[in-house]
């Protein structure tokens, strides 16, 4: 059978992170529907590891009235595609302050595939030394720490690291390690 076919498309919203558009598809069986999709631009994440420790982000994050616990990652402003390489390195130093002497690609990751277009590029960073941190006003309640391996995956355990991107690219750097 075929994929999905689009028909026709919409914007039907848009700022600086997003666009949603609404789908007119055609299903492999012949039939119609719709397709709501969010797309958003290349993000970046960065594992930051310093011998055994971890440096997660924490800030609140407003669709899930929460605070949570992750590793730094974002996307240019605009919605500009940036090289991700480069974006990780802005990123590490916007949130953290971070930069780092040795950055390995560990892999892509898909946000939402039901429902989101948007792919990350997931990196390993060390050799780090610190600097300022520079974000961005919307990251003005972000605090920055470190967590052992032990302590990370006990928070894992406990509800406490929810993001979905940091775990999976937790599960990435472990396979790395396991191939190193």
């Amino acid at each position: 059978m075929d994929p999905i076919q689009r028909v026709s498309s919409r914007e039907v919203y848009r700022n600086d992170w997003m666009t949603v558009r609404e789908d007119a598809i055609r299903r492999p069986d012949g039939s119609d529907g719709i397709y709501g999709v969010v797309d958003k631009p290349h993000y970046a994440l960065i594992i930051p590891l310093d011998g055994d420790r971890l440096h997660l982000v924490e800030q609140f994050r407003y669709p899930l009235g929460l605070r949570r616990w992750e590793f730094p990652q974002g996307t240019a402003p605009g919605q500009v595609e940036t090289d991700p390489l480069e974006l990780a390195a802005r990123e590490l130093r916007e949130e953290t302050g971070l930069e780092a002497g040795s950055m390995i690609e560990l892999g892509v990751l898909d946000v939402a595939a039901g429902m989101s277009s948007q792919r990350g590029t997931a990196y390993l960073a060390t050799e780090l030394r610190e600097g300022r941190h520079e974000r961005e006003h919307e990251e003005q309640d972000m605090r920055m720490a470190s967590f052992s391996r032990a302590e990370f995956e006990k928070l894992i355990g406990s509800g406490e690291i929810t993001d979905a991107q940091s775990l999976a690219a937790y599960a990435l750097l472990l396979l790395h390690e396991r191939r190193a």
